[in-house]
């Protein structure tokens, strides 16, 4: 019989303090951000999204140290591991900011140039290709057997992930074009491209990651059979995630379709000129409240 070969694994213990490091930061950079908003009392960040953005950090942290180590030995829990960080986390963070939250960033010329990389049609191919890039097998045991490649790649799968978010919760200008029906492309490209990466796990009979193999023969579990789990977890994952974006597009659409609406009857009741397109364009920049401010002062109506 052949000796075992451990595989070469990294310091999970080392390796999530050199990952939760720069995000403590962050962290500690955002309540003072939130804390100053609200000292000056102009554009307070409202209290479920920082339960977001802190649960975002909390998730990230979980996943890091509750995970790390089965991670190092289970394809389907690296699998968690990275659905956690790239898609869950990333969406929280989003859901945490508001433009006046980041606005300090922005005047920095060089962070100001890179809201380009947040366009709907360049997030989109930046966050498939990282996605596609980090799954083929020489870098991704490349990550399993290097700490700060492995830490180069959460900081990607977190980071491009951010980006992909931002499209559609992120407080930053997207193109007039990317309206309700640009976000249900958008919802279908990017769910679609994890789905499929799901399925080549699911149903491939080959085995692209041998540095699983000893993990899988301690868990008495074969490596098809986690690889096959881990394409299983990532396509439940893609279901429910699909689901509630659905759930949200639809709910945000007959808000937008009700609060436009009473733009123009409004409008039209107090003989003020509204068109059809400039009602839209408020509503779905998410200053249709100042429109109608601005309306009931021309009218001479109280404000609501």
């Amino acid at each position: 019989m052949l000796p075992i070969v451990l595989p070469i694994a990294v310091s999970t213990g080392i390796e999530s303090a050199f990952q939760l490091g720069p995000l403590a930061i962050l962290g500690l950079l955002y309540a003072r951000r939130v804390h100053t908003l609200a000292a000056e009392g102009r554009n307070p960040v409202p209290g479920w999204r920082q339960a977001c953005f802190y649960s975002g950090f909390v998730l990230i942290a979980v996943a890091l140290t509750s995970l790390g180590g089965a991670s190092q030995e289970l394809l389907f829990a690296h699998m968690v591991e990275h659905l956690l960080l790239g898609d869950i986390a990333a969406l929280l963070i989003v859901l945490g900011l508001t433009g006046p939250l980041i606005a300090p960033i922005l005047r920095i010329r060089f962070f100001d140039r890179l809201r380009v990389l947040a366009h709907p049609l360049i997030a989109f191919p930046l966050w498939a290709i990282d996605l596609y890039a980090w799954h083929l097998p020489v870098f991704y045991q490349a990550a399993l057997r290097h700490t700060g490649v492995h830490a180069l790649e959460h900081a990607m799968f977190l980071g491009f992930g951010i980006n992909m978010w931002m499209c559609l919760f992120g407080p930053l200008p997207m193109p007039s074009w990317f309206g309700n029906l640009g976000k249900l492309i958008y919802i279908i490209a990017v769910r679609l491209t994890g789905t499929i990466l799901g399925n080549i796990f699911l149903w491939s009979g080959t085995v692209f990651y041998p540095f699983y193999i000893h993990g899988d023969a301690v868990y008495h579990i074969s490596p098809i059979a986690d690889q096959n789990i881990a394409g299983a977890v990532m396509m439940v994952e893609e279901s429910l995630l699909t689901l509630g974006l659905f759930c949200w597009l639809f709910l945000r659409t007959a808000r937008e379709g009700e609060e436009r609406q009473e733009l123009l009857d409004f409008a039209q009741a107090h003989g003020i000129e509204l068109t059809d397109a400039r009602a839209a364009r408020a509503v779905a920049a998410g200053r249709g409240a100042e429109l109608r401010r601005r309306m009931e002062t021309r009218a001479g109506a109280p404000e609501r």
